[in-house]
């Protein structure tokens, strides 16, 4: 029989509320991770990597994946300085594979990483859950960003909800819905001010998808190569949400947005991060028809469901029930691994997180990072764990 998925938790490092510990008691054998205090652009030194990979490693853990290296601005906006970000980025890379550490996440997501309206969005049975809520994010685009000709984005009654929704808020609320669009790149605690975003907005005004397209497609051809050389597989993160916000453009929220980044520069170690919460908040992305066609190329999986509503809204629902038929997603992913152990192929135990969970039980005493409780994520892992040994033993 052919090896499990790799279990795997992400960890924010030594400020990380959630220990490694802690984490140990989930029975996860990898960590995924990042050092989220090196600003974006600049080279992670080998002493770095070093210290924080031993951290890991005496912890009982194996470092799995690194999620994200994140690529600079400059590199999405094709400015004159991309290629000097573009050869820090490959030291980076190299300094990973000589600590043996071979797997990058990163996503190509303009200004923003993940998008959320509500991070404490409360379920009916006293959970706390993440929410994207479009009347939310409309109304902050219109009454608070006010960016320049945001309404022709929208339809009349968008604009009506909207507003409606604005008009109830309070100072405070009205704060704290700025704080949660802004908030910066995971891990780093910070929060893009709201005079930053504006200026990022204008850097973007003339970049439109064909164009994010393109400038994808030359960081690709500059870094795949190196990636290859050092045994470095690069698996892109979907957008989330998977569709536009504030006129930036999205490139990779589809299967054909998938096909593309592969075939912009073909290659084993050109890959993908299969993360079904974030094309799961789009009723026409066919999750298990994704697995089953592009399967080949997924070198690490993100595992969670999203409720999605009628306008356009989700919420992050429990890992195995919400819109989306997480049984043919485990399904579909175990049947890629049998054709990988048939095929005589190494890269079989799939690295897998739970991807978010809800805050549960103690949980709610501990602010950790948006999306990231133990014992949620414990849940999470637990319920994909069975469904991978249930069906497992039926094929």
């Amino acid at each position: 029989m052919f090896a499990n998925l790799e279990q795997t938790i992400r960890w924010y490092g030594p400020p990380d509320l959630v220990s490694l510990a802690a984490i140990k008691q989930t029975g996860a054998t990898g960590i995924v991770h990042a050092l989220h205090h090196i600003p974006c652009g600049e080279v992670w030194l080998k002493e770095e990597i070093h210290l924080r990979k031993t951290m890991i490693e005496q912890a009982g853990f194996k470092w799995s994946v690194v999620e994200s290296v994140n690529i600079h601005e400059s590199i999405k906006l094709a400015l004159p300085e991309r290629d000097f970000y573009i050869e820090h980025y490959i030291q980076t890379l190299n300094n990973l594979a000589n600590a043996g550490i071979k797997t990058v996440c990163y996503n190509f997501m303009p200004v923003l990483d993940w998008t959320r309206t509500d991070l404490n969005y409360h379920l009916s049975n006293g959970a706390v859950a993440l929410k994207f809520y479009l009347p939310a994010l409309i109304a902050f685009d219109l009454f608070i960003l006010e960016r320049e000709n945001s309404a022709d984005d929208y339809t009349d009654l968008q604009k009506k909800l909207a507003k409606i929704y604005f008009e109830k808020l309070d100072f405070e609320q009205k704060k704290e819905l700025t704080n949660t669009i802004l908030a910066g790149l995971p891990g780093t605690g910070k929060t893009i001010s709201l005079l930053d975003f504006k200026e990022y907005l204008k850097l973007y005004k003339l970049v439109t998808a064909e164009v994010l397209k393109n400038n994808i497609t030359y960081f690709l051809k500059c870094v795949i190569p190196y990636a290859e050389k050092f045994g470095i597989k690069m698996c892109i993160h979907p957008d989330d949400p998977p569709s536009s916000i504030f006129g930036l453009p999205r490139i990779v929220s589809t299967e054909r947005d998938l096909e593309h980044v592969i075939n912009s520069y073909p290659s084993t170690v050109n890959g993908i991060t299969f993360c079904s919460g974030s094309l799961g908040a789009r009723p026409d992305n066919d999750l298990p028809g994704i697995v089953k066609r592009l399967g080949k190329h997924i070198h690490f999986l993100h595992l969670r469901n999203v409720q999605r509503e009628p306008d356009g809204s989700f919420y992050e629902s429990d890992h195995l029930n919400g819109s989306n038929n997480m049984y043919a997603v485990m399904r579909n992913i175990l049947l890629e691994q049998k054709r990988r152990f048939e095929s005589g192929e190494t890269d079989i135990a799939i690295p897998m997180r739970p991807d978010h969970g809800h805050k549960l039980l103690d949980d709610v005493n501990y602010n950790t990072v948006p999306g990231y409780p133990i014992i949620g994520r414990l849940k999470g892992l637990a319920e994909l764990r069975g469904l991978e040994m249930g069906i497992k033993g039926s094929i």
